[in-house]
């Protein structure tokens, strides 16, 4: 396949005129501008370039886009992801997914449970993580990203953060038949 930035104008020439100088030394003239031009062109795809934001880029981009949830705090990563997914977001807005992402974004993994997953009231739910910062020093934040992309009628009910451990765990057992242990 031909490459916009790398295409020859003389490679695309029929071959009963790619044999005049002419025709050969026009092609080279132009050659130079189509390669600018391509450059220029693949400088518009801003969502492409995400990574080569600055701050100033990322915090106007959001402004534009409106990310469901958006903290110029935020490390610059979280905030580049945010504008980046800032469309899927809205089209996601008050699903379930869209909080499971909005999460996992922020904060680390995470996962939705409906009312009827739990035995809880109509309308509500609750978020599952593991990161032990939505209770301490980031637990507003976490509320105030949820409430950005939830369904307006759902209620939040809880927060569960679990945690796992690796832990040596020993147990024994014994099985007795008689009157008298000796141990």
């Amino acid at each position: 396949m031909t490459e916009m930035q790398t295409v020859s104008l003389l490679e695309l020439l029929p071959s009963s005129i790619r044999g005049d100088p002419a025709m050969a030394a026009a092609a080279g003239a132009l050659d130079v501008q189509l390669q600018a031009t391509a450059a220029m062109v693949s400088a518009l795809d801003i969502f492409g370039r995400s990574a080569e934001w600055t701050d100033e880029e990322t915090d106007e981009l959001a402004w534009q886009y409106q990310p469901p949830y958006y903290d110029p705090d935020l490390p610059l990563d979280q905030r580049r992801a945010l504008v980046r997914n800032a469309i899927p977001f809205h089209r996601k807005k008050g699903t379930p997914g869209a909080v499971e992402d909005l999460i996992a974004l922020l904060f680390g993994e995470g996962a939705v449970e409906e009312w009827w997953e739990y035995g809880g009231d109509p309308h509500h739910f609750r978020v599952l993580t593991n990161n032990s910062e939505v209770t301490t020093t980031r637990a507003q934040e976490f509320i105030q990203a949820v409430d950005a992309v939830k369904r307006l009628s759902s209620v939040l009910d809880s927060v569960t953060i679990s945690q796992s451990e690796p832990l040596q765990l020993y147990f024994g057992g014994v099985l007795h038949f008689g009157e008298q242990i000796t141990i």
